[in-house]
């Protein structure tokens, strides 16, 4: 039986639209037993034995996202929200549907991915930005702007491994927030460093609202859902079951729980 396979496009046009999102499906193989070597698992093939589950992730999913649209999307764990951002970050690809990204997507998933505890702040940075698909001279622009944010400017020429956690974390969340792209995908961004940083970051998200930036964030928390989004979508059991104002779909998601 031949399967039919999705595909991941990113574009630069004048349209309206920056992602566009079209029956998108995506399935895990889970297994279900251990075969145990090569005699066992030609046996279990024999009786049919697949040696797995087949788990539905996401189920059609369609929508669009404007430019300059600040979209919360929301769902219990095991959801799909969380693949859903891999696929629009193109970790994870569809195995049916289309997804179209008009523009540049600076997608901010795991902190510190890519991390050389034995290399000084100053290459990590470089090396994190190439993670992110920048070159040398586009991060020479960004580079004194990433490290005011993170207020690390002393510590730019230590190794990583003298860093706190938390420093860690603050200069990873700078590389991604000052990355130069038109659209930022982020995953529980404002969980990040201590109180102070924290309202730091609250206060730049209230700028890339105010300034129309493109953003999409995938978060559990309904205040950050009402406070910051134009939109917001909620997802449950890999489909979308409400689309719209923000106020709504928070309301919709905490109902779940109740």
């Amino acid at each position: 039986m031949k399967h039919s396979i999705g595909t991941r496009t990113e574009i630069n046009t004048d349209s309206n639209i920056a992602i566009s999102v079209k029956d998108l499906h995506k399935s895990f193989k889970l297994p279900t037993e251990q075969a145990f070597g090569l005699k066992q698992a030609i046996f279990n093939r024999l009786r049919g034995i697949k040696g797995y589950k087949e788990q539905k992730v996401l189920k059609g999913l369609s929508f669009e996202i404007k430019k300059g649209e600040f979209l919360g999307i929301v769902g219990r764990n095991g959801s799909g929200k969380s693949t859903l951002l891999k696929m629009l970050a193109g970790i994870y690809y569809p195995e049916k549907g289309e997804i179209t990204v008009n523009g540049t997507l600076v997608p901010f998933i795991e902190l510190g991915v890519g991390f050389n505890p034995e290399l000084t702040g100053r290459e990590n940075v470089y090396m994190n930005g190439a993670l992110l698909g920048f070159s040398n001279e586009e991060m020479d622009t960004m580079y004194d702007d990433i490290w005011e944010f993170a207020e690390l400017k002393d510590f730019q020429d230590q190794k990583l491994k003298n860093y706190s956690s938390g420093m860690q974390v603050r200069l990873a969340f700078s590389i991604a927030i000052r990355a130069q792209g038109n659209i930022l995908l982020l995953d529980e961004v404002l969980a990040v460093g201590d109180a102070a940083f924290q309202q730091k970051c609250s206060n730049y998200f209230a700028e890339l609202k105010d300034h129309k930036q493109t953003v999409i964030l995938v978060t559990h928390s309904m205040d950050n859902v009402r406070k910051f989004c134009d939109r917001a979508i909620l997802i449950e059991a890999g489909e979308i079951i409400k689309d719209g104002d923000p106020k709504m779909v928070a309301d919709a998601y905490t109902k779940l729980w109740s």
